[in-house]
C-alpha cells in the first residue's frame, strides 16, 4: 500500500487544498471515517428493523455515504452523474466553497 499511497499523495500534492502529505492523509481519514460511520449506521438501522424496532440515523440523508459517494439509480446501479467527484466531495460534506 505504501507505493499507492505514495503516487496518490504526489498527484493529490499538486491539487489545491493538498499543501502536504499530512493534508492528503487527514482528507483520506476523514472519507474513512465517514465511510466508516455510514456503515455502522447501516448496521443497526438493519439490527432495528429486525427487531421491528425504528432507528433514527445520526446522520442526515444529505450526508450518508449512498447519498453523495455512492448514489443509486433505480435498479440498484451506481449513478455516475450525481456521484460526487473531484472537488465536489468537499462542498457536499462540509465545505461551502472550494
Amino acid at each position: 500500500m505504501n507505493k499507492p499511497l505514495r503516487t496518490s499523495t504526489t498527484y493529490s500534492g499538486k491539487k489545491a487544498g493538498c499543501g502536504s502529505e499530512l493534508d492528503y492523509a487527514e482528507q483520506t481519514s476523514w472519507l474513512l471515517f465517514l465511510k466508516y460511520l455510514d456503515g455502522l449506521e447501516q448496521d443497526k438501522s438493519m439490527e432495528a428493523q429486525l427487531d421491528g424496532k425504528a432507528y433514527t440515523f445520526i446522520l442526515d440523508e444529505q450526508y450518508l455515504w449512498e447519498s453523495w459517494a455512492a448514489p443509486k439509480t433505480a435498479d440498484g446501479k451506481l449513478d455516475h452523474n450525481k456521484a460526487l467527484t473531484g472537488d465536489d466531495p468537499m462542498v457536499g460534506i462540509g465545505r461551502t466553497s472550494t
